[in-house]
């Protein structure tokens, strides 16, 4: 699920843009797509599948001849981030799928990510290289050391023009912090550190040190038989370094500050969903920033179902979940699809613009069939969209689908007894400053914006 901006009834008219990946027939599991995240700037889209493997996409430059058709994303590095492990002491398998994707901030010309699995986090660098040194004097043009004896004069080594190819190098690995699966990263507004959360503990991590880290949380109980609840996500402040917070499987959401203890045992603040989940394990949950410039900070569920925010001190507001809203059509025995994680999104409200056109906020959050619906926060409506290769026509325009419960089906609407339950939308991003979104199905990434008149 995610947050963006822009009147979702009105203003924007969703159209397809790209797909990439094979036809769905013949799918393997390495293939499937299991986190999807834009760079800071949305320039680069990075996706991980269940092989271990990363994909980033640029966007290409917009073209002169048609200043309507904005840059589309092309594959720009691919390499192989984690590897199947074993470990010998639990007798266990490590998948080598990869669980988040966190991009750094660009501070020169190469990018930085971090990318986990189940036990292991690695920093990679993702670097350009269009020269070669050539003139060694130690070695030959193949690389092969020379004889000492046959150097008779020195050379200055120089860079010749080559093929612009793209590097991708491990820089960190940050392993043998977590008993349990890590669930996810995220990156703190001082670069310095970032976290990494399992099922029960929440550790922080410096880049620099690779074999120590802080247990910052930690909720796993004296006897592992009076366990009631995991952490689902943890997410940092966008701009405040000391304050995170965490959701559990129990729907509650706590607010933590650094600064009044080593072990946040005792969080600032803690907001309860009280809506009944009928029988869902997992409630997933949503942070956004509805203005710039201002110090408020919405704090909103993936399962945006009433939308209403309620007070949480003058730090946050909270919109928890009330059951049935967000996927209603759904039979109540099928688990909500959507993985639990945080995301803050900035909202395109600027200081000096009309306020006669405020910014909405609207939540994306994926279902089944293909399926990923987008809720309104200021107007309460929603949308209906699917993600489909028969509708992948060049710009165009996605219409809303309907879904009859019960009753009478009028000709637009699909009945619930059609919708194929083992497709499914676990994964969406959504451009940090325009209306692109990034939906991934199975082994396919589907790029929709808006419509450009």
């Amino acid at each position: 699920f995610l947050a963006g901006f822009g009147n979702l009834m009105q203003d924007v008219l969703w159209c397809f843009s790209q797909v990439k990946g094979t036809i769905d027939i013949g799918v393997t599991e390495a293939d499937i797509i299991s986190t999807v995240e834009f760079n800071h700037t949305g320039e680069l889209l990075a996706t991980g599948d269940k092989g271990g493997r990363v994909v980033i996409f640029q966007r290409e430059q917009e073209s002169k001849n048609q200043p309507h058709r904005r840059g589309e994303y092309n594959v720009y590095s691919t390499f192989q981030s984690h590897e199947p492990e074993f470990d010998y002491l639990k007798s266990l398998e490590i998948e080598e799928k990869i669980n988040k994707i966190r991009w750094l901030p660009q501070q020169n010309a190469a990018y930085f990510l971090l990318s986990t699995n189940d036990k292991t986090v690695k920093l990679w660098k993702v670097s350009e290289r269009d020269k070669r040194p050539e003139g060694y004097n130690l070695k030959d043009e193949d690389g092969r050391l020379r004889d000492p004896s046959m150097i008779t004069m020195l050379r200055v080594p120089v860079l010749r023009p080559m093929d612009l190819m793209v590097e991708a190098t491990p820089r960190r690995v940050f392993a043998n912090a977590h008993t349990y699966h890590i669930n996810s990263i995220s990156v703190n507004s001082d670069y310095e550190t970032y976290m990494s959360a399992d099922d029960l503990r929440i550790n922080l991590w410096n880049f620099e040190i690779t074999n120590q880290s802080f247990n910052i949380v930690d909720i796993k109980p004296a006897n592992m038989e009076e366990l009631t609840e995991v952490i689902t996500a943890a997410e940092f402040h966008p701009h405040h370094c000391n304050t995170f917070v965490y959701s559990s499987s129990k729907g509650t959401i706590r607010l933590c500050d650094m600064r009044t203890s080593a072990l946040c045992d005792r969080h600032a603040k803690c907001e309860y969903s009280p809506c009944q989940r009928d029988g869902r394990d997992r409630v997933p949950f949503g942070l956004k920033k509805p203005k710039k410039g201002s110090a408020e900070t919405d704090l909103g569920s993936g399962l945006p179902c009433h939308l209403a925010p309620s007070s949480l001190g003058l730090c946050w507001a909270v919109v928890l979940p009330a059951a049935g809203h967000s996927h209603g059509h759904l039979p109540s025995v099928l688990p909500v699809p959507e993985r639990s994680s945080f995301l803050w999104v900035p909202a395109l409200h600027p200081l000096g613009e009309h306020v006669k056109n405020p910014t909405v906020i609207v939540i994306m959050t994926g279902s089944y069939n293909n399926f990923f619906r987008m809720f309104d926060r200021n107007t309460k409506r929603d949308v209906t969209l699917e993600a489909s290769r028969e509708n992948s026509k060049p710009r165009a325009i996605l219409k809303p689908r309907k879904v009859c419960v019960g009753g009478k089906r009028r000709k637009d609407e699909i009945s619930v007894d059609s919708l194929d339950f083992s497709k499914k939308i676990l994964h969406t991003a959504w451009h940090p400053s325009e209306n692109i979104i990034a939906v991934a199905a199975t082994n396919n990434l589907y790029i929709f914006q808006d419509k450009v008149n």
